[in-house]
């Protein structure tokens, strides 16, 4: 497999059906007053500042997060906005899209939620979900490429949850794996609280925000021309583990306008020499090992037809599975975690597909025997019906 040498950004251009949520530009519909907090818990020494660059149109969120002294784990920094913010329920497919850029791309704490449903949310966002009554706050991880310029970071709302860890923001409970946490239509419907963070990662961050906004998903995106498809039909629509949010196909060769990176790995014969970015599985976004399940079988299924394809850990340990899968960049299978009907390896071209016709990955063999290293984006699929 070769390594792609392109980043893994969750980044597109400005889209003209875009809802504008908040901007910094004085527009009445749009403009709130963000109000940076710093980790008030037992001591917490993060610091963070939130201004508003009124020449350029754009905040400003500056800061450093810090250990809490007493819990010997970072805190936070957060900037927060109150009102009541434009019904975005027609964009429940699509994505919250922030339009930022920063000086410390490297810093792998940034988040963001909105409240809504709650007539406390400033109690729910502090709560998570873990105190009573504290739920309706939806959080979302995100990261920002390195650039001078200001970029479109999609965040898709299924990757939200509003039951997550206030002391180190991470989801307890996925979307994926229960629909209760999901953000709804009614909740899209009656935001009164946004949010943006850097927690439960020390380091310095700067973040600049031109407008917070949400895309409606297409619900289709665009497979590569019948001559170059390999794929028994379309990628589905709502991919797992936020695959579906990678809505640029990040690839080394030139692919078709509004390809995905799913149309162009799995099913674009153009690609069939390269692979997802390396790492991809590691994205804040992404974050798979997170969404697995970590006492049981996990099982992937084909992001076309649905058929299941791998699991995993067979034969092993889960700690063994992302050892094997840190080490090489991309998820590694291994003898028994094969559905050997609905995979077709070929031995001489390393190739891996699917019955399907999906382009799933290579087979690699090492010192440890066989071993199918795959693309996540081919095997995110929701189970066929």
């Amino acid at each position: 497999m070769f390594k792609s040498v392109f980043l893994c950004l969750v980044s597109t251009g400005a889209l003209s059906v875009d809802t504008p949520i908040a901007t910094f530009d004085g527009a009445a519909a749009t403009t709130y007053k963000f109000e940076e907090l710093n980790d008030p818990v037992m001591g917490g020494k993060s610091t963070g500042t939130f201004t508003v660059n009124k020449t350029g149109g754009f905040g400003v969120f500056d800061g450093e997060v810090v250990d809490v002294p007493s819990l010997k784990a970072p805190g936070f920094i957060k900037a927060a906005a109150e009102g009541k913010f434009v019904n975005v329920m027609d964009d429940i497919s699509g994505s919250l899209v922030l339009r930022v850029r920063t000086t410390t791309p490297d810093y792998k704490g940034f988040r963001v939620s909105f409240a809504a449903g709650t007539a406390a949310s400033s109690y729910s966002c502090a709560g998570g979900g873990s105190l009573p009554f504290s739920r309706g706050c939806f959080k979302s991880k995100f990261s920002v490429p390195a650039g001078d310029d200001f970029v479109d970071v999609r965040v898709p709302f299924n990757s939200f949850s509003d039951m997550w860890s206030p002391a180190t923001g991470d989801h307890t409970k996925e979307c994926s794996e229960d629909k209760s946490v999901c953000p709804t239509q009614k909740s899209l419907a009656g935001i009164v609280r946004v949010e943006v963070w850097a927690e439960g990662v020390a380091g310095k961050i700067h973040l600049e925000i031109e407008s917070i906004s949400a895309s409606p998903s297409t619900g289709l995106t665009t497979p590569p021309p019948a001559p170059q498809n390999t794929c028994a039909g379309t990628v589905q629509a709502n991919l797992r583990f936020g695959i579906s949010g990678r809505t640029e196909a990040t690839v080394p060769v030139p692919v078709d306008q509004g390809e995905s990176l799913a149309d162009a790995v799995c099913c674009d014969k153009r690609v069939q020499n390269f692979a997802e970015p390396q790492f991809l599985f590691q994205a804040p976004d992404i974050n798979l090992f997170a969404k697995m399940d970590s006492k049981g079988v996990t099982t992937f299924y084909d992001s076309v037809c649905g058929a299941p394809v791998f699991q995993t850990p067979v034969n092993r340990t889960i700690a063994e599975f992302q050892a094997d899968t840190n080490e090489h960049g991309w998820p590694s299978f291994r003898e028994g975690e094969v559905f050997l009907d609905n995979v077709i390896t070929d031995k001489k071209s390393t190739f891996v597909t699917s019955v399907c016709g999906t382009h799933l990955g290579s087979y690699l063999p090492d010192e440890k025997g066989s071993r199918w290293c795959i693309d996540l984006s081919c095997i995110s699929g929701n189970k066929a019906k």
